[in-house]
């Protein structure tokens, strides 16, 4: 009988203990269910608003394409100088014409700020070739070899250059693929299949620095990225720093600008490169604002007083095309995880500039 007794104790504590963690794993269920369908929801509005801020950047760029109002007030410089609108399209963070929501961030970059693959002289390849592989120091061997297989995958045929690359390079690769054999890149990572170009371009964001888009030769500098200016003739860190401080204050509007932050032998190598053109092609990024916590922030300046307080580096883009107010934009690339470009302000203190305030 004792023995029957303690039995059915057993049997119930057990059923109890099933009991319990059935319930508490379908309480658990509901939890994370629940908790499911609010971030989904979170998640849904947010893209809402990201989308949103989209269309409103495109209708920025096409509004920029309207007559002015009568009697609007343009941005001025601290000496009364007005400011070109088309400019400010060169990364830095924008306030829209139709508002967004103060937690999102939208830049746009006119791709005039860029190197046109598709229209870059032979000549203008060399040189960026031998500034990244050292400048004066570099292998005029290897800079022509690498010349050689540009040519060659942007030319029209298949027969191979001096020291070029052509079909039977490329197929007998572990992974094979053909030459494109024609001066129209369709994308700007196709610069990567080049022989060599992979390790020429390491580290570089190349979308940042080139584009494929449009028939702009030059570069104007009011909209340039750190990325494209990193490898033009002439210019070093220093003088992409004050290029940037400078077109904070005002605009460059010619040479004879350029030449109070540029010295005149830097500028002989640099001129033929720059221009004061705009594009109808343009980058626009939008993300949720992030900002660093107080103490974050305060341990990196401590190291340095420069930093980017704008931390991302990856956010939704768009690649579009604008030609009048009147039609919607020709949309030619979605990245939902596009690479920022280097959005930081100027890295130069005050008293580093090279030009006077």
């Amino acid at each position: 009988m004792k023995r029957q007794k303690g039995t059915v104790i057993i049997i119930v504590l057990w059923t109890s203990v099933l009991l319990t963690v059935l319930v508490t794993a379908m309480a658990s269920k509901v939890r994370l269910s629940a908790q499911t369908a609010i971030h989904n929801s979170e998640a849904s509005s947010q893209w809402a608003e990201l989308m949103g801020a989209v269309s409103h950047a495109e209708m920025e760029l096409m509004m920029e394409r309207m007559p002015r109002p009568v009697g609007e007030a343009l941005e001025e410089t601290d000496e009364g100088e007005l400011r070109t609108p088309a400019y400010r399209f060169n990364g830095q963070e924008l306030t829209l014409n139709y508002a967004t929501s103060e937690e999102l961030v939208v830049r746009i970059y006119d791709h005039a700020g860029k190197i046109n693959l598709n229209r870059i002289p032979r000549r203008n390849m060399q040189l960026i070739i031998e500034k990244r592989l050292g400048g004066l120091d570099a292998d005029p061997e290897q800079v022509q070899d690498l010349l050689a297989a540009w040519i060659d995958w942007t030319d029209l045929n298949d027969l191979e250059g001096l020291n070029g690359a052509e079909k039977d390079y490329y197929e007998d690769l572990e992974q094979g693929y053909v030459p494109r054999n024609n001066p129209e890149l369709d994308t700007v990572d196709e610069i990567l299949h080049i022989r060599g170009f992979a390790e020429l371009f390491e580290g570089v964001n190349l979308d940042a620095a080139f584009t494929i888009y449009g028939n702009t030769r030059t570069v104007n500098l009011n909209l340039a990225t750190r990325e494209a200016m990193e490898l033009l003739p002439g210019l070093n860190e220093e003088l992409i720093e004050n290029i940037i401080a400078y077109r904070e204050r005002e605009d460059i509007q010619n040479r004879a600008e350029i030449a109070e932050i540029v010295p005149f032998e830097n500028l002989q190598e640099l001129s033929n490169w720059v221009a004061n053109n705009t594009s109808n092609i343009y980058s626009l990024f939008a993300y949720p604002k992030t900002e660093m916590d107080e103490q974050e922030l305060e341990a990196l300046l401590e190291i340095d007083e420069l930093i980017n307080p704008d931390p991302v580096t990856q956010a939704y883009s768009e690649i579009i095309e604008v030609r009048s107010y009147n039609n919607l934009p020709t949309v030619y690339k979605i990245d939902p995880y596009g690479r920022l470009p280097d959005t930081a302000p100027a890295r130069a203190l005050e008293e580093d500039l090279l030009f006077e305030l």
